[in-house]
């Protein structure tokens, strides 16, 4: 079709007065083999020898000008239209399209409001401006305008109106649609069916959106590629990998969408050897764009396979900043905290400016290792780039807990205060500053300040003040909390819970009412219980306590390197330096091994390894 192009416009070149029919078939020509930029530049030329235009030719035009958002050839365009004079339906609804695909939606609506007699075709295009351009409660305040101009809508209008209830999470504008179709007995096409799909699952209702999916009797890459994204985004990794794996749609060849979402299900799945094989067919179909990338790193990174992350990540030739937080979140979630902060360092090398998602990552491991230099960077540079302005309220999160981690309660709280927007781990964070700084009662208060907000708490708040009264001392204010958990929010105890009051009770030196809790916990106490219960043996002496609780749980798990570590150290405390070494013994004759930890050293010498940060001058 392209040599049949160039074929017409050389005989074109070699007539000697071509004459408006000619062009206009010229450029008719360009526009059905989609050539939008041929179109725009022969149109330039035809002005300079023909003055003549139609309506046709300006539409052409104008849906060039769409495709490729070019707003200052449609201005041209528009100018000519103007000076026309008289122009058609189809041409004011390309004006309308190209200045909403070009993100000038005041001048589609100027455009809109100057239509005399507006069709479906009119009002859809306003409509479908308004909800592209993130304005959907325009678009349905349009929609009602059509509605009692008494012009009926068509498949590509409810279409739009759906994406419109998406972006505002308006289920229910959005079930009066989809309860509409069904009344009037519409038969749904794939754009729409896409649409509802996507609404029902962004709602939070999954299992409609399936609902949707099954009933449609043509489903085609877009639809089924949606419904893998609703339940991949909804926390369904597995529905995502078995429709992705159904027979039923075999003959259905993904695309990079498609992909990065499965992708994405065998990261929250752990499903690495799954995503290997998905990295295949991403090979073999030759997808391996940015998002495919991005996510098969993430995968790697949260499966814990950091060696084929990295390498995967090093083979990608132009890294977007999705891709560097791919590797820095996966190397962060596996607590390595200091192969973050060099990878931060070498994308800010190539002057890659970071964005929310990453301030958020390295602030957490900048709290979890006490790097203060880059975290004060990090501060500066969120206020510089006008990110904490915006009032964004994860990384204001971020900010907060890293100076609560690092003993600054006080620089938390002014972050804190100033905070116009809040959520539960923005309250959690600064509750946890004061307790680790034990200042119990300012942990209380807040609380108190929470329930006030009506901000519901969850299980990590619980956490975090059960800890605060551990560390106080402040032991029938703990069993309050606890019992206010269990109670009046129904909260199901997590192993963190325990041992809070563990360490709580052991703490105050009632050890015995500590074992009793312990042996009516509902669960398997673990390493971290029996622990905070030793430290309360050591303080207080309760030697024998430790011993026998310690030795019923070695019964259980006798291959549990952690445990022997705890008995040796029991015994050394005690001063039975034989009994201790026979435990080593022992733990040698089982061949049980401990990973030895990060020393101070170590981490001293790898913050002197790196070059300063100047974050704020180099933004």
């Amino acid at each position: 079709m392209v040599g049949q192009v160039k074929s017409a416009r050389k005989v074109f070149d070699e007539m000697s007065d071509p004459d408006f029919g000619i062009c206009k078939g010229m450029i008719r020509y360009y526009f059905i083999s989609d050539l939008y930029r041929d179109v725009i530049g022969f149109y330039d030329c035809m002005r300079g020898c023909v003055r003549e235009n139609d309506n046709a030719v300006f539409s052409m035009m104008l849906k060039a000008c769409s495709e490729l958002r070019d707003l200052g050839a449609g201005k041209k365009v528009h100018c000519h239209v103007m000076k026309v004079g008289n122009p058609d339906s189809f041409v004011l609804n390309g004006l309308v399209d190209v200045y909403a695909k070009c993100g000038e939606v005041v001048s589609s609506r100027r455009v809109f409001d100057e239509i005399v007699d507006r069709d479906v075709i009119c009002w859809t295009s306003m409509i479908v401006a308004y909800v592209q351009n993130d304005c959907p409660e325009q678009g349905l305040s349009v929609f009602n305008r059509m509605r009692s101009g008494l012009v009926d809508a068509n498949l590509y209008t409810f279409g739009s109106l759906v994406t419109a209830c998406t972006k505002l999470g308006a289920l229910h504008q959005g079930k009066w649609i989809h309860g509409y179709f069904v009344k009037n007995g519409i038969v749904l096409n794939s754009h729409v069916v896409t649409a509802l799909v996507d609404m029902y699952s962004k709602c939070g209702v999954i299992s409609d959106a399936r609902g949707i999916f099954d009933e449609c009797c043509i489903i085609d890459l877009v639809s089924w590629t949606s419904m893998i994204v609703g339940y991949t985004q909804r926390g369904h990794p597995e529905q995502a990998l078995k429709l992705f794996t159904d027979k039923k749609w075999a003959g259905i060849l993904p695309n990079s969408v498609t992909l990065a979402s499965v992708i994405s299900a065998c990261r929250q799945a752990d499903n690495s050897k799954f995503g290997r094989l998905v990295h295949g067919i991403g090979l073999k179909l030759g997808l391996e764009d940015a998002n495919v990338s991005s996510a098969l790193v993430g995968m790697y990174a949260k499966c814990d396979m950091m060696e084929d992350a990295n390498n995967l990540f090093k083979t990608i030739s132009n890294k977007d900043v999705i891709t560097w937080n791919s590797i820095m979140s996966g190397y962060a979630q596996n607590g390595h905290a200091y192969e973050v902060l060099k990878l931060f360092y070498q994308m800010r090398l190539i002057n890659l400016r970071p964005d929310a998602v990453t301030l958020v990552t390295v602030l957490s491991v900048c709290a979890s290792v006490a790097a203060l230099h880059f975290g004060y960077a990090l501060h500066a540079h969120s206020i510089k780039v006008g990110l904490l302005s915006c009032n964004n309220v994860y990384i204001g999160t971020a900010i907060l807990n890293f100076y609560a981690k690092c003993g600054d309660a006080e620089s938390a709280r002014l972050i804190f205060d100033g905070m116009e927007e809040k959520n539960q781990f923005t309250w959690n964070a600064v509750i946890g500053g004061y307790g680790m700084q034990g200042d119990c009662s300012g942990s209380l208060t807040l609380f108190n300040d929470m329930l006030k907000e009506e901000m519901e708490p969850n299980d990590i708040t619980f956490t975090t003040i059960l800890s605060a009264c551990s560390h106080a001392g402040m032991v029938d204010e703990g069993k309050r909390y606890f019992s206010l958990m269990c109670q009046k929010y129904n909260f199901k105890p997590s192993m963190e819970h325990y041992v809070c009051m563990v360490d709580l009770l052991s703490r105050a030196g009632r050890l015995e009412e500590a074992q009793d809790f312990i042996e009516k916990m509902p669960i398997q106490p673990d390493v971290t219980v029996l622990g905070a219960f030793l430290h309360g043996c050591n303080l207080h002496s309760g030697y024998n306590l430790g011993e026998l609780a310690l030795g019923r749980l070695l019964e259980l798990n006798p291959n549990e390197a952690s445990y022997y570590v705890l008995m040796s150290k029991l015994y050394a405390s005690d001063g039975r330096w034989s009994q201790a070494y026979q435990v080593r013994e022992l733990m040698k004759a089982r061949d049980l091994n401990k990973s030895p930890a990060l020393s101070l050293v170590d981490m001293q010498n790898f913050r002197s390894e790196l070059p300063p940060l100047r974050l704020a001058s180099q933004a």
